[in-house]
């Protein structure tokens, strides 16, 4: 993750949470008072966000401690301890909900993007994430797809073109809206075309679309048309497919199928924050 961009997003967070200064912890605790806290998975799953408490406990504290007792990216069982964090109280209390906040959410998206993975293995297919993602996370969340195993389609609408349904309505046919993309923008910007029937399938690669999205077509569609397509244009599946509908597109030969629900319809792990006084 860029880091610049993780501490803006940290800076905000805390911001909304701590506002002014928090409350219960600094009438409660003096600020010489020590606590040891403990991460500890609550659930099975893919445990992912550990440089965001790095980078979230530098922010508030250059000198709080953090060890690891898990990888980034490791499977763990319900009931093991993630990591363990030292320092004073009243910072560790106070940024207790953001970082755990943004671990659970993270964690929740790498385990279900491996889960995903999982169930297209050998199938030649990669699964990747989509636009859908929480404003102001989208960095948190694509990261996490690529810790569980994932892949990431493009960050926004500035790193790549996609020409879905509207903008071909209004350029008049695909074709007039490749050709208007290709005569403004340089040669190392990938053009993905979105297609629903075999007409726009063979419109795009007449239009020679870098990348070609089949959207909420059946299986046995996608079948047809990725028999239309030639080896060097890259091909995608999308259009709501879950991990109860996934095993269906395992064969279809596309190169990747792209999920929202990895970022807009995701369970958090479930992971917890215990403190424990430091009588040192």
């Amino acid at each position: 993750m860029n880091k610049i961009k993780l501490r803006q997003a940290l800076e905000a967070f805390y911001n909304e949470d701590i506002g002014h200064q928090d409350l219960t912890s600094e009438t409660i605790f003096a600020s010489e008072d020590m606590a040891v806290g403990t991460f500890t998975a609550k659930a099975a799953g893919i445990v992912c966000g550990f440089p965001v408490l790095i980078e979230g406990y530098r922010l508030l504290d250059p000198e709080i401690t953090l060890h690891f007792h898990v990888s980034e990216g490791a499977h763990v069982q319900a009931g093991v301890d993630l990591l363990t964090v030292s320092g004073p109280v009243r910072t560790l209390l106070s940024a207790e909900r953001v970082l755990l906040n943004l671990l659970q959410h993270m964690s929740g998206i790498a385990t279900m993007t491996a889960a995903a993975a999982h169930l297209m293995k050998g199938s030649g297919t990669r699964i990747c994430d989509t636009r859908k993602t929480t404003p102001g996370l989208r960095l948190f969340e694509k990261y996490a797809v690529k810790i569980g195993g994932g892949y990431n389609h493009r960050f926004g609408l500035y790193d790549a073109v996609m020409i879905k349904d509207n903008h071909i309505v209004h350029a008049g046919s695909i074709g007039s809206a490749v050709q208007k993309v290709r005569a403004e923008l340089g040669h190392t910007v990938k053009i993905e075309v979105e297609t629903t029937s075999l007409e726009t399938v063979r419109a795009a690669v007449q239009a020679k679309a870098d990348i070609i999205m089949f959207d909420n077509c059946s299986p046995s569609e996608i079948c047809t048309f990725v028999q239309e397509v030639p080896d060097n244009i890259v091909t995608e599946v999308s259009g709501g497919i879950d991990l109860t509908t996934l095993k269906d597109y395992a064969g279809c030969g596309a190169d990747y199928l792209s999920l929202g629900c990895l970022t807009h319809s995701v369970k958090a792990l479930d992971i917890s924050f215990n403190l424990h006084m430091d009588d040192q």
